[in-house]
């Protein structure tokens, strides 16, 4: 280590502290080079304290008036400048480029130290400036969160676009203060690697271009429900953010995806139907075949005591009445001209019986069609949508309706198809074995 003579430094004001230490010190008798050490070791402690006093300060100042100022105002940024330690860190860029001021002076007997402690501080002052840009970052984010225009946007996309903006102009700076070369040199020469670079980040480049058309196109917002079976994606999107997008299913498992897996591959959104305010009802009661048939005049009667199907019947029987007239019909053949099957009436009464029930929605699609005849029957299908889109409210309007459909469907001898069981086959073979 190279230890300058007292003579040879240069006689300026800001050193005049670490003169009057060095000639204290100097005066009862200690060698020149051991003087220098004494005296740097003495300056060091004493702007130890200094600091430390100076961060006690500091933090009180914030911890009392300025914490009290931010308790008495309304809004939300401060608190979120709180949140995200932006004062922690502006105290810590103080207090170093304190530092930078202070050490050069306190060192200026070591001149070799000197340049490496700047270099030191240098680095210091520029992560103690990146951790502060940062907070505010973060803060500028938690605003755009708690505001309504940008509460379902991808706010972390847009923040980790900055960050690494950020850590790359911290980077170069850091390298060209270790260096001692210009920024721009550097960035001269990371030109060359440029194609490295493009490999190593591919998909984080993959997914800013993702999230800017995700946010342009408002194809997806946070809170979206969304279904990607290839993925195990079923259920709401809690964040979307540069690399990836964070789904929790309706089982609460947490399933983690690439965002350009938005754009790359095909998901299923169900906001349309959240903001519609109806969910669909897609089912089919399967009808047994061999059970449909026409009605007789006195089945006719019987089904006329169901209130909802009064005015139907009637208005039918008239309707037909009409038209056998007309056609000169024989009734005698009840293929001849029209008339009343069990299975039409059933879907005029679950049209009526549905259309009364208020938690079934009016003016949205109300179907209830034939599909065509299958190996399981003749499948009567319930094509509508329910008053409301959460889940329980949805199963449970589903439920109640097919569960009086399935009870009523004896009062028109129709019967629902289903597989044999155990129990119908042993009782064909019970029946088909001879008694002793």
């Amino acid at each position: 280590m190279e230890i300058t003579n007292f003579n040879q430094i240069s006689e300026q004001t800001t050193s005049s502290i670490y003169q009057w230490t060095f000639s204290q010190i100097e005066s009862i008798g200690l060698h020149n080079q051991y003087a220098h050490i004494l005296s740097t070791a003495l300056l060091l402690i004493a702007a130890f304290i200094l600091l430390v006093i100076l961060d006690w300060i500091i933090r009180l100042f914030f911890n009392t008036v300025v914490l009290k100022l931010i308790n008495k105002t309304k809004t939300k940024w401060d608190n979120f400048l709180l949140d995200n330690r932006v004062h922690v860190h502006l105290g810590r860029v103080i207090l170093i480029m304190i530092l930078q001021q202070i050490l050069p002076f306190i060192f200026i007997g070591f001149p070799s130290f000197t340049s490496i402690l700047t270099t030191i501080l240098g680095i210091l002052i520029i992560i103690a400036v990146y951790s502060l840009v940062n907070g505010l970052l973060k803060t500028a984010r938690d605003i755009a969160r708690s505001t309504k225009g940008f509460e379902d946007k991808p706010v972390d996309s847009y923040l980790q676009v900055f960050q690494i903006f950020l850590i790359f102009i911290a980077a170069t700076l850091i390298i060209s203060q270790i260096t001692g070369s210009s920024p721009w040199s550097f960035l001269v020469s990371l030109g060359a690697a440029s194609a490295v670079l493009m490999l190593v980040f591919k998909d984080t480049i993959l997914g800013f271009v993702a999230s800017i058309q995700v946010s342009a196109n408002d194809s997806v917002r946070v809170g979206d429900w969304i279904e990607m079976p290839k993925y195990g994606v079923d259920g709401d999107i809690l964040q979307i953010n540069l690399n990836n997008v964070r789904v929790r299913n309706w089982d609460k498992t947490i399933v983690t995806i690439p965002t350009y897996t938005l754009l790359s591959d095909s998901f299923k959104n169900y906001r349309g139907m959240q903001e519609t305010g109806g969910r669909r009802i897609k089912r089919p009661i399967n009808i047994k075949i061999s059970t449909i048939r026409y009605l007789t005049l006195d089945e006719i009667e019987k089904l006329k005591k169901i209130s909802i199907l009064t005015s139907f019947i009637e208005q039918r029987e008239k309707e037909i009445e009409e038209y056998n007239q007309i056609h000169k019909v024989d009734p005698e053949v009840l293929v001849n001209g029209r008339r009343i099957t069990n299975i039409g009436l059933f879907r005029a009464y679950i049209i009526a019986y549905a259309q009364q029930n208020p938690k079934i929605h009016k003016e949205l699609t109300f179907l209830v069609r034939q599909l065509a005849p299958t190996e399981h029957g003749l499948p009567l299908e319930l094509y509508m949508f329910t008053k409301g889109t959460q889940w329980a409210f949805y199963e449970d309007t589903m439920s109640d309706l097919f569960d009086h459909l399935f009870a009523a469907i004896k009062y028109f001898d129709l019967e629902v198809f289903e597989l044999p069981s155990s129990d119908d086959l042993r009782s064909v073979l019970a029946s088909k074995t001879p008694k002793s």
